[in-house]
């Protein structure tokens, strides 16, 4: 593919001085396995989080609080590791990988620990079981975002402009059949005779025999892409990327990368906005309000709401599995049909968001959250795709670290501004689920704003 001029500062792309490989499909999807075993871990912290902490006795008005952990751990943590891994190199491990390593190995001990919360004796409601769950979620996510974010910054590394849609939608089906075993994983449990109930304040065994599972698989997933992967020598990257010695040795701030980006950085930022936003309401909300809209239920330690909690689990592996199969058309996808189909995504999206405010049937949820899923999937693919494209080699981790914010940043705002849109809202759960769909559809919107060009 022929070079464009970015807007990368005053810098003009130049010609790569080594093409760079065309990767075997094999190779393809090593690079992108252990991703499969990350995810599994997030799906299991975002589907099970609110479940969680209700069960523990939090205010449901308040579970924005715990909300912000997540994200906020992701903020500080991904340009870090963008910035520093950018400079790592370790002969026979590599330069992504030992964050793999460190941060998959923390991250299961967290999984052990969290479902655990209620199990300490520290009784339903109180301030010590409420701590000890928000700290091992804060531990959790920043574990499992040093271990998810090498996956990324490898396509980038490693895949040609060529590849790197069919990659990043490789690495989309591998996440979402993560999210796909994770959520249905209390639903199978409990249908096998694992308990589904618990004394008040205490997690079920159905969640918390998933979390270890998810532990287990997590080692093993990342135990392949570590042993598997062979990632470029510095020499091979700088020749691949077109990067100078120059270059290379150059020390420049995370701050002063910011002011280089290309424009694509900003404009799809705006999209990622309001499309996290979307999420973050869902993930917040979503298990209530099934509950309340089916099963007409709004006691965490009733049946009838941990059913609900259960069925949206259910549907968490829908919207995953819409998204495995759409992530599959998607990759077909040429670069100049990217952003109608982009769009396109996000609208489907957020008819299924605003449906569930209107639905009361747990079977037409099915549909909801199919659409749902066509939207994720578009989201984990088309950002990193046109982004990774406008970048030239260089400081390759700290753009993908720093535009891991697009990702946090709209979560966090929509934890704090929950505190005053739930209760305007009649602290209803389902009517943030309709909001989260208007929310969608603006991103959709968005995408108007995002010119492709290729670095």
């Amino acid at each position: 593919m022929e070079s464009t001029t970015t807007d990368l500062g005053n810098t003009a792309t130049k010609p790569k001085t080594k093409p760079m490989p065309k990767l075997s499909v094999a190779t393809i999807w090593m690079i992108s396995f252990g991703f499969f075993g990350v995810q599994i871990a997030f799906s299991l912290q975002s589907s099970s989080m609110g479940r969680i902490f209700q069960t523990l006795g939090a205010d449901p008005t308040k579970l924005g609080f715990f909300f912000i952990l997540p994200p906020l751990a992701g903020l500080v943590v991904q340009p870090l590791i963008g910035y520093y891994s950018d400079k790592t190199w370790m002969p026979k491990i590599g330069r992504r990988l030992p964050y793999l390593l460190g941060g998959s190995l923390v991250a299961v001990i967290v999984m052990i620990l969290l479902p655990n919360s209620g199990s300490f004796g520290f009784g339903y409601g109180s301030l010590a079981a409420l701590w000890f769950g928000a700290i091992t979620i804060l531990f959790m996510d920043l574990s499992s975002n040093v271990a998810m974010q090498p996956f990324k910054m490898m396509v980038g590394d490693m895949v040609n402009d060529e590849q790197k849609g069919f990659a990043y939608s490789i690495q989309s089906f591998l996440s979402n059949s993560g999210s796909v075993l994770a959520a249905i994983f209390p639903f199978l449990l409990t249908a096998i005779g694992v308990a589904n109930v618990a004394p008040k304040g205490v997690v079920p065994d159905s969640v918390v025999y998933s979390f270890y599972v998810g532990a287990v698989l997590l080692v093993i997933c990342s135990a392949f892409t570590i042993l598997r992967v062979k990632e470029y020598t510095p020499a091979e990257y700088n020749a691949y990327h077109g990067i100078t010695e120059e270059e290379a040795n150059e020390k420049v701030g995370l701050g002063t990368l910011l002011k280089r980006a290309p424009k694509a950085f900003w404009t799809l930022t705006l999209v990622q906005f309001f499309c996290w936003m979307a999420f973050q309401y869902l993930w917040t909300y979503g298990a209530g309000a099934v509950a309340k809209n089916v099963w007409n239920a709004v006691d965490p330690t009733s049946a009838g709401y941990q059913a609900g909690a259960n069925w949206f689990g259910v549907l968490s592996a829908i919207y995953a599995l819409a998204a495995v199969v759409w992530s599959l058309v998607l990759a077909k996808v040429p670069n100049d049909k990217h952003k109608p189909m982009y769009a396109t995504s996000l609208i489907l999206g957020a008819i299924g968001f605003g449906s569930v405010f209107v639905v009361h049937s747990q079977w037409v949820l099915v549909l909801s959250f199919i659409l749902i899923g066509i939207s994720w999937a578009a989201m984990m693919m088309f950002p990193f795709t046109i982004l990774t494209n406008a970048l030239s080699g260089a400081n390759m981790g700290s753009y993908l670290g720093l535009f891991n914010g697009s990702i946090c940043l709209p979560q966090i705002v929509a934890s704090v501004l929950s505190f005053a849109i739930f209760p305007l809202m009649g602290s209803s759960m389902p009517a943030m689920i309709l909001l989260s769909g208007i929310l969608m559809f603006v991103g959709a919107l968005s995408v108007s704003t995002v010119k492709e060009v290729f670095a």
